[in-house]
This record gives C-alpha cells, structure tokens and sequence, in this order.
C-alpha cells in the first residue's frame, strides 16, 4: 500500500504542464547499463538486494542504497544485453533498425522510482516514453506494483521470472506478459505428479506472503478437483519459533507422506535451516519452481529432508555465445558501472583501492577459475527466459514495422516508422508474437499473456558428502493433450524421500479392492472413506467403486463379490440321492404290477381272478404301471415336451385308474343287486358298459388336457425370484386353471369312487373287495389332500418331490388294497381260490 501511495505522489510530480516539462521529484539515477538504438528496451533488475536508509539525522534530503549483490540478477541483466547485440546483428529481423537498451537496477521501494525513470529519464525533457517495452522483474510482487505504473502509459512489460498466477488478471495488470510459466501451470504440474505416483493425501507448508499463499490456495482447489485430499496447512514465518515447532508436531503425526513447500527461495533457506535441528524423515517433499534446483540450500545435516526431493524447474537451454559472453566480462566493459566494480571485488576478493585486508585488482582476472551463480554456464533455464523475453519485445517491433502497399500486413492499419513506434502500439502487437528461437524454444501469448509452460521434473539425489546432484526425471508440457503432459524418462533412476527404493505410498484410506464400494464419510475429506462389502447378488469389479453393480437374473456373486457367476441351476436329477430313491420306488411300483398281472395272467382262470371283471383288473394293473411311469417324467432337467407330457400323462393315467376303481365299485354293487329276485340289472352293466364307462371318464380329462395343451401349455421355467443365489429349473403350469381343473376331475372320480365303494362295505365277505377299494380310496383322498398343502409351500425340486411321491403313494395304496389280499389267496392259500369259497357257500368257522 505504501509503494501505490508512493507511486501517487511520484506520478502527480510528472503531470504534463503548459510547457511540456517533466520533473521526477526524488532520488535518480538508477541505470545501470545503456546503449544508444533507434527503439529501446528496458529492463529492470536487483543486481543488489538489500535497501538501506540514510536519513543524515533529517538534516538533509534522507536517501536509500542497495547493498549485497545479487550475481543471478546481474547474470539476467548481461543476458538481456547480450540478446539485443545479436538481434542488432541479425540482419533478417528489423533491418535497417538498432535496438538499444536501458538497464536499471534497484531494491525495495527503488524499483518503483526504477520503473518511473524507465518511462521518464532522469534530466527535465518532454514527457514522452523513453523506453519501448521493459522486461522484469524476478519478482511476482515487484511485477505488480510495476505493471501498474506501466499500464497508465500502456508500456508493455515482459517478465521471465514472475510467475504468480494473480498477474494473468488483464483486468488489473493489461500490458503484462511473460515467458516464464505461471505457477497455475506449476500446480497444474504438481497435481498430475500426485495423480500419477497415486499420492492422495498431501500436507502443504507455505511462506506468508502473496505468492505462497495465492499459490497454495490454487493448489488446494486444483487438488480438490483431481480428488486429491490436503491432511493439513502450515504457515511458516521466519521470526516464529512457535510456528516451527506446531510444524514439527504435525510432521511427526501426520498420516501423509507427501508435503509440498510452497515458499520463496530466501523463506525455503530460513526453514530448512531451522528444520535441520529436528529428525523428520521418510517424507517426500516436493517444491516449488523457486527453489528446486537452488543446490546450494543442500548440506549433509538437510540430507534426511533433501534426499528424494522432487519439484519442476524451468527447463535448461542451451544459447550459442553466452556462456562466452558472461565469462568475457571485464570491469573495463562497463567502466560507469559500480555493480561491476562491487560484483568483481566480491567474486575475486580483492578491492579497486588499496586496502590492508584484500589484494588489489587488476581488473584482468578470468572469471572462468571462480565458481558462482554467474559464472555456471552449464546450462540455461532462468536465462532462456530473459533471452525469449528480449526476443519477443523484437518481433512485435518488427511486425510493427512491417509495410506492405502503405498499410501493416499484420493489423491492416496504416504504416509506421520508427520514429512513431509508441508503446502504446507495441502492445497491440504483442499478441501477434509467434516465433521459434536459434535453440527451438517456441514463444507465443495467449489472451492472458501466457506463454507456452514447459517444465523438467527434478529429483535430488544427495551424496555422503551433503552435495546434491539434480537430475532431470520427467518433463511437463501443456502443449500435449491432457493425460499426456507429464513423461516419465525411460531407464531413470528415481531415488524417493527417506531413501526409499520404491515409490512411496501417500493415502488417507487404501482402495477399496474389487468386491467392496467406498463409503463416504461426510465428518472427513472424500479420501478418507469406508470399504463396505457388496451384499449378496451385487458386485464391484474395480478398484473405489462409488456403487456395487446388481448381478443380472440368471447370475449370482460370488464369494468375493467382484465376479457374477452362472447360478447354480437346480432340478430333481437322477444323479442325487432323492431323485434315485423316487426313481427306484416308480420302478419298484412297475415291477409289482406286471408281477401282479404275471400272477394273474397265470390263474386268470380262477374264481379270484374272474370275480368282479378280470377285464377291469389288467385294465387297472395296466394304469397302475402308468401311473407309476409318469412319476418318471417328474425327474430330470425340464424340456418343453417333458413338462407337457409329465401333467398330461399324470392326469389321464389316474383318470383312467380311478375309472377303473369306480367300474370295480359298480359291479360289486350292482352284482348284489343282480342276486335280489327279479333283478336284471347287471345286463344293463355288463362287459361292454363297463368298457364304455372307463372310457368316458377318461375322454373327458382327455379333453381338459389337450384344451390345456392347446391354449395355455406347461413350459420350462427358471425361477429367480424362490431362491437368489440359484435357479430352480421347473415346468411352470402354464394355465393354473387347467391344472386344478385336471386335479379336481381325479379327485371327483376319487371321492364318487369312495362313496360308492363305502356305502358297499357291509356287502356280504365273499364281496369283501369293496372293503379293500373302500380303504385304498382312503389312503388315495388321504394322500391327495394333504398333497395340496404340501405342493403350494414346498421350494423348488422339493415341489416336484412331494408330487412324485403323492403319485407313489397313491398308486402303491391302490395296488397293495386291492390287488395283494388276491395274490395272498392265489399264492398262499389257493384252497380259498375256489368257486364256492367265492360264492360263500362255504360255512363259517367259529370258535
């Protein structure tokens, strides 16, 4: 706020009056460097980095100075000039036009009165533009207030360091632009880094002040999209030694071992230094581009927090002729300049005036037997920036300058010459930069004044000796589609923070594995979620499934809950011991029938099998071996014509049973009635009605079951919905109504049959048959009633079971009532086998 205020006074002390006359009021006299051209650039830097005050006790004017050189500075400042001597020598661009240059050097508050003196000079003069563009400063906070005295003259400033991402706002600084990349493409950077080593829970550390703190709030948000949790954020000042300590704690429990360092390279040396007292190990710490490739922050008592380090850095370049160019410097290049002078006594320690304490310079020491910021030259990362900053300023001149038919083939706009180049049209040209430099490096701005981001992913490698060695992992690119801008070099050894040989794993929570679904947890970040299991018939087959997936009907989960598996399929089968043991007794059932029809076939001659119409019984014995051989089609996989056939079979066999029990009942009855006087009776029911009577009834259930058949037959069903984890194979009935219709005609029959046979049951012994149908009518009602029951509730193949059995148990009921008290007689006792035995005319004993 001091500095905008400052800057007030300053510009109302250059308000144009009547004569056209201009006077900075105040401290002057910051060029450093300058050569005369036809169009000048400026540039301003802090070649010296510490602002003192000399106040001459308020007896005279107060001024400041600057002290403690700053050799990467004076390094940018000898790029820029060496960038404008080659493009004067370049004869393809501006031709027949010298470029000059203007560099300024302060500290502190001085960098404003720098900038004013860019725009106005130093001596009284008309108050028009000195300088074309200006490049700088290294710093985002300098670049605002700078822009903001440059944007009122619409002087285009070109940055190759300032990087915070507030000064992309056109709204509040319109004439910035730079080649270095803003730290919204840094973070960007940071978080597909994390995205891909799977790093989801982070902590953040940052300096107070503008450019960590709008950095790490972007960082945050730009975390939060990619699902990317931050466990905590720490504020770190320089004076607080509280602060350190609320830091350590957090370190020494936190959950995360990822910690990003969000701070200026001078903030990073303050906390490492005081970090270096406390054992914090196994974290992989990543910075940012502000001090990642600083090696000189490594020492052997930070090993435990540089080692692995990870962060992106400019790229490095190369630029023909300037390493030459910085190492030929000679104080004699520049003999005005006292940066020169002060950086050579520093570097060789020694002192242009006689001194007791250091040797006397000369003035021809070589710059290539020291080590310093300066003098590496073996490569360029920071530089190239200032190289395409300074190259840009010169192809929007020469676009500018371009006339084709008396108007710019560029804008369309009238023609210009260099004499009526004002800032105010470098800027409009500025956007048209488009342009590839002698080492490659593509420059062009977007809408926001943003240059193409390109970054190399360094990792610190520390040796025994506390020295580190940088080396390029990875490169970033946004010029690549997304999901492609980060590549991993191929072969590269990585080392990991804590010395780690493996990529170390930063989560809230592990990943739910297939078979579970996540959970959230809304008292706690999105990372930090539940693994549920998948209920039963539901599965997930990826890692985090938000949701488990339904199985469809025909399939079931299985164990783990991440496949859907076949059900199972269940039906009553042969190869199981139920299904056998049914099958055994329907065969079982078979064979006593035609054993049965075998013993009276044999003695069909006899009275036992001649009374009450042999006819009738091999009828019956023939629809009792039926009976028991559709129990047969109940067992085995369902098939259209089996679950047809096994309804149809069933009920027309037992209708044609029953009828044969209800023709046997009638002429047992009848026959008593034939012996009472004058009783012609059984000429109205002989051999020929009985016949007509079995095959009526049996037509008419005939005739339901080819209506069933026709209209609504049975058919193979898979029922899901009994059981869920299986399917029952079933012959659904098709029509219900048929069904019970088919079933309520058997049980008619059944019940006339009964009645009949129980109103016959005092009938004299030798017609004791009637007893037996009465009994064996008996058990079959008694079976078929509480088969209703039983088939409605009984599951799956047990239904079909308890219906076999039903058919079992009736049909043995009828065979053993009826057809064994004969086979005993014919077998056992074949002295009752006789005529008047059946008649009765045989006594009876008594005791």
């Amino acid at each position: 706020m001091g500095w905008v205020i400052f800057t007030l006074f300053t510009l109302l002390a250059t308000i144009k009056s009547e004569t056209q006359i201009c006077k900075l009021v105040g401290q002057t006299g910051y060029t450093e460097f300058s050569k005369e051209g036809d169009l000048t650039v400026g540039g301003i830097f802090s070649m010296t980095s510490t602002m003192e005050l000399v106040d001459n006790n308020y007896q005279e004017l107060p001024y400041t100075y600057c002290r403690k050189w700053n050799h990467r500075e004076l390094k940018f400042a000898r790029t820029m000039i060496f960038t404008v001597e080659e493009i004067n020598r370049d004869a393809m661009l501006l031709p027949g036009v010298s470029l000059g240059y203007k560099v300024y050097n302060g500290c502190g508050g001085n960098l404003i009165r720098a900038a004013i003196e860019a725009l106005n000079g130093e001596d009284i003069h008309n108050c028009s533009g000195q300088v074309q563009a200006v490049l700088g400063h290294s710093s985002s906070g300098v670049s605002e207030d700078v822009n903001i005295i440059l944007s009122s003259f619409s002087v285009p400033q070109v940055s190759h360091l300032s990087t915070c991402a507030c000064l992309s706002d056109k709204s509040l600084y319109p004439t910035f632009f730079r080649t270095v990349p803003s730290d919204h493409f840094q973070i960007a950077g940071l978080v597909q880094l994390m995205k891909f080593f799977d790093w989801q829970w982070f902590g953040i550390i940052y300096a107070v002040g503008r450019y960590a703190e709008e950095g790490t709030a972007d960082l945050i948000m730009e975390a939060k999209k990619a699902g990317i949790c931050v466990e905590f954020i720490l504020s770190y000042t320089k004076t607080s030694m509280s602060g350190v300590k609320a830091i350590v704690n957090t370190l020494r429990h936190s959950t995360s071992n990822v910690i990003v360092i969000f701070m200026s390279l001078s903030n990073t040396k303050s906390f490492l230094s005081k970090m270096e007292r406390y054992n914090i190990s196994g974290k992989q710490w990543l910075g940012t581009e502000a001090w990642i490739t600083t090696s000189d922050l490594a020492s052997v008592d930070r090993m435990y927090i540089l080692q692995g380090a990870m962060g992106f850095a400019l790229p490095k370049a190369s630029i023909p002729g300037l390493g030459e160019f910085l190492l030929s410097l000679k104080p004699s290049d520049e003999p005005e300049s006292a940066s020169i002078k002060a950086f050579w006594e520093n570097v060789f320690h020694c002192s242009f005036f006689p001194s007791n304490s250091s040797e006397l310079c000369t003035g021809a020491e070589d710059l290539q037997t020291v080590s310093s910021v300066y003098t590496d030259v073996s490569g360029f990362s920071e530089e190239n920036n200032v190289y395409k900053a300074v190259y840009s300023v010169a192809y929007a001149l020469h676009t500018l300058l371009q006339c084709q038919n008396g108007s710019n083939p560029t804008s369309g706009k009238p023609c210009v010459t260099k004499n009526e180049v004002q800032p105010k049209l470098v800027l409009e040209h500025m956007k048209y930069v488009n342009f590839t430099t002698k080492n490659g490096a593509k420059v062009l701005f977007d809408e926001y004044g943003e240059s193409v981001a390109q970054y190399d992913l360094v990792n610190w490698q520390m040796k025994e000796d506390g020295s580190a060695e940088i080396k390029i992992i990875a490169q970033f690119d946004t010029s690549f589609p997304e999901g492609e801008q980060l590549k991993i070099k191929k072969d590269t050894k990585i080392i990991w923070g804590g010395n780690n040989d493996k990529v170390p794993r930063s989560v809230c929570t592990e990943p739910c594995p297939p078979g579970t679904r996540k959970a959230t947890n809304k008292n706690r970040p999105v990372c930090c979620f539940n693994c549920v299991q998948c209920p039963a018939g539901t599965i997930s087959n990826q890692t985090n499934s938000p949701d488990c997936l339904i199985c469809p009907p025909e399939f079931w989960s299985n164990e783990n809950r991440d496949q859907c598996l076949p059900k199972p399929t269940e039906y009553l089968s042969y190869k199981e011991i139920m299904g056998a043991l049914l099958a055994g007794f329907c065969c079982i059932g078979v064979f006593l029938s035609l054993l049965i029809s075998i013993i009276f076939l044999t003695h069909k001659e006899t009275p036992i099998v001649r009374a009450n119409n042999s006819e009738l019984s091999f009828l019956l014995l023939f629809s009792l071996k039926l009976c028991f051989l559709c129990s047969l089609t109940f067992i085995g996989r369902p098939t259209e014509w089996l679950c047809m056939l096994r309804h149809t079979a069933f009920g027309i066999t037992f209708v044609l049973c029953i009828s044969c029990v209800l023709g046997k009942t009638l002429v047992v009855l009848l026959a008593f009635k034939a012996t009472l006087p004058n009783s012609n009776i059984m000429k109205w029911f002989g051999p020929i009605q009985q016949r007509l009577s079995v095959l009526t009834f049996t037509l008419v259930q005939v005739v339901i079951c080819i209506l069933w058949v026709t209209i609504n037959p049975p058919f193979p069903n898979m029922n899901t919905k009994y059981y869920k984890e299986k399917i029952i194979l079933e012959c659904a009935l098709g029509s219900a109504v048929a069904f019970w219709a088919v079933l309520g005609y058997i049980g008619l029959l059944a019940i006339l049959c009964f009645v009949l046979a129980f109103l016959a049951r005092k009938l004299p012994d030798s017609f004791n048959e009637a007893k037996l149908i009465t009994f064996s009518m008996l058990i079959f009602c008694a079976v078929w009633i509480t088969f209703i029951p039983a088939y409605v509730s009984s599951p799956g193949k047990f239904t079909v079971a308890v219906e076999i059995f039903a058919i079992l148990a009736s049909s043995f009921g009828l065979l053993i009532c009826i057809f064994f008290p004969k086979c005993y007689i014919i077998i056992f006792r074949p002295d009752q086998n006789s005529k008047k035995h059946v008649m009765g005319k045989i006594p009876t004993r008594t005791l």
